[in-house]
């Protein structure tokens, strides 16, 4: 039995906007009967240019249902330009998280989504990438689509590939070029990092320090916390003293004073200053 949020079994039992739109200003389908999963998302805008009616029919699991339900709640009121903003992050986060090897499903809204949006500014129905190569002849999944998922989602290994959109689930032929893809995506990283700070280099200005800091939290810090459903919320910084909150499954974990020591302080030492300290708010 999977473990499910109370928000995704709610979704599940009681799916919000199932239904068709007549006439839809925007109309996306993703995925196939043969793969499992499958999702129409339709849209229909007022006269401001946001969507006024959202409805959806999918053929799936539990999660595949919640999550398209999820994303109708999530789209009403938006214009194009904010709901082209939405990620399959978005849409699990919303559910309260979902069990690694279903975030595949959330993938699958913003796919459909995606497709929606595209239909609705050309009129076609499927998104054509002529320079897409298919990496996963199983699932049809392109490289594009996986580079894109590994990057958004800061995946390092090709099971959580598989969990967010199935690539190298079927006869695993393609496993291979997908870990050739992580180690790209990975040497291309470690390439545009900056240099870490040293004694030699000149003394930052408050501003700088603090937008340094702001930077390394985003880049090197934030994803990693996020990955396993954890956050991190900067409270003051005050010369070296860097004060944070823990949020999501970070705050009140036991190990929150190894992660803020040997990992958070450790980064911006790394990347900011050596002479940094970081303290949690309230202790």
């Amino acid at each position: 039995m999977w473990d499910y949020s109370d928000t995704v079994m709610d979704h599940f039992r009681n799916p919000r906007n199932v239904g068709k739109i007549e006439n839809p200003d925007g109309k996306g389908t993703v995925g196939s009967l043969a793969c499992g999963d499958a999702l129409t998302l339709m849209f229909k805008l007022d006269n401001n240019k946001c969507i006024q009616d959202v409805k959806f029919q999918t053929f799936g699991c539990a999660s595949a249902i919640a999550s398209s339900s999820a994303l109708t709640e999530m789209l009403l009121g938006k214009t194009i330009d904010e709901a082209e903003k939405i990620t399959n992050k978005d849409i699990a986060a919303f559910l309260g998280g979902l069990p690694d090897q279903k975030m595949h499903c959330s993938v699958m809204g913003r796919e459909a989504l995606e497709v929606a949006i595209h239909n609705f500014r050309t009129g076609e129905d499927e998104m054509k990438h002529l320079d897409d190569h298919i990496v996963c002849t199983c699932f049809g999944i392109s490289e594009n689509e996986i580079r894109r998922i590994i990057t958004e989602n800061s995946i390092t290994n090709i099971e959580d590939v598989t969990n967010y959109c199935k690539a190298g689930g079927g006869c695993g032929m393609c496993q291979s070029d997908i870990q050739k893809i992580i180690d790209q995506i990975e040497a291309d990283k470690s390439a545009a990092q900056p240099v870490p700070q040293s004694a030699s280099v000149k003394k930052l200005t408050n501003l700088q320090k603090i937008k340094l800091i702001e930077e390394t939290v985003e880049r090197e810090i934030r994803p990693r916390l996020q990955k396993d459903g954890g956050d991190i919320e900067l409270i003051d910084i005050v010369g070296n003293q860097v004060t944070i909150a823990f949020r999501g499954m970070c705050a009140g974990c036991q190990s929150s004073a190894v992660t803020k020591h040997d990992f958070i302080e450790a980064k911006l030492r790394e990347f900011v200053d050596p002479e940094i300290n970081v303290n949690e708010e309230g202790k």
